[in-house]
Formats: structure tokens, C-alpha cells, sequence
């Protein structure tokens, strides 16, 4: 593996091992009030990812220029800030974190559709 599928990948992984850390952590303080950080984590940062990694990967032509180092900016930033702002919100401290990472991840996921509908063929 090469290129914005590698990267895409190794995000992944890193988020997939924090996840399952952070729910063996939950599990075993018994406190499960950060399950939705928790599973934002797990399915933003691992699957998601390795679902546009691997995208990349068998498309090669659709990874290249520079839409998807955009992608992949937009999805890890949306990620680090969306996580800790949902914390943030069931802390009822600020929910301005999670609305910007929203707003990331979404934009993410609008660059990934474009790509997939415009250079998924390639």
C-alpha cells in the first residue's frame, strides 16, 4: 500500500486502537457516559477511514492531485476536534467543538461523494 491509502490507513489504525483502549478503560471504571465520544471515535476514525482508504486504494486515479490530501485533512482534523467536543458536550461544558468538528467531518464526506461520483470511475 501507497500513496493517500496508506495514510488513510494509518489513521485508522491509530483510531481504532484508541477506541478499543478507551472502551476497555469504560468498561472497566464502569463509566460509560463517554460511549458516544467513544463511538464517534470507532466509527468516524476506524471505519470511516479505512473505507476511504480503501476507496483510494482501488482507485488508484481518483487518489491523485490534491482533493485527497484535502479529504484526508479535512476527515482527521474533523475527527481530533469532533471527538473531544462531544466529550465536551455530555461534560455540559461547550458544544463548540463538536459543531466544528460536525462541520469538518461533513465536509469531509461531501469531498469523499465528489469523488466517488466524479472520479470513482476513473
Amino acid at each position: 500500500m501507497k500513496g493517500i491509502s496508506y495514510y488513510f490507513y494509518a489513521a485508522a489504525a491509530i483510531c481504532g486502537l484508541a477506541g478499543m483502549a478507551w472502551g476497555i478503560q469504560m468498561s472497566a471504571s464502569g463509566d460509560h457516559l463517554m460511549a458516544p465520544a467513544h463511538a464517534h471515535l470507532n466509527l468516524l476514525g476506524w471505519v470511516s477511514l479505512a473505507i476511504f482508504g480503501t476507496f483510494y486504494q482501488l482507485v488508484p486515479k481518483a487518489a491523485e492531485g490534491i482533493l485527497p490530501k484535502i479529504h484526508l485533512g479535512l476527515a482527521v482534523v474533523g475527527i481530533v476536534v469532533i471527538v473531544p467536543g462531544i466529550a465536551q458536550a455530555l461534560n455540559q461544558t461547550g458544544e463548540t467543538l463538536a459543531k466544528l468538528g460536525s462541520l469538518l467531518t461533513i465536509l469531509s464526506m461531501l469531498v469523499f461523494t465528489y469523488t466517488v461520483l466524479f472520479r470513482g470511475r476513473a
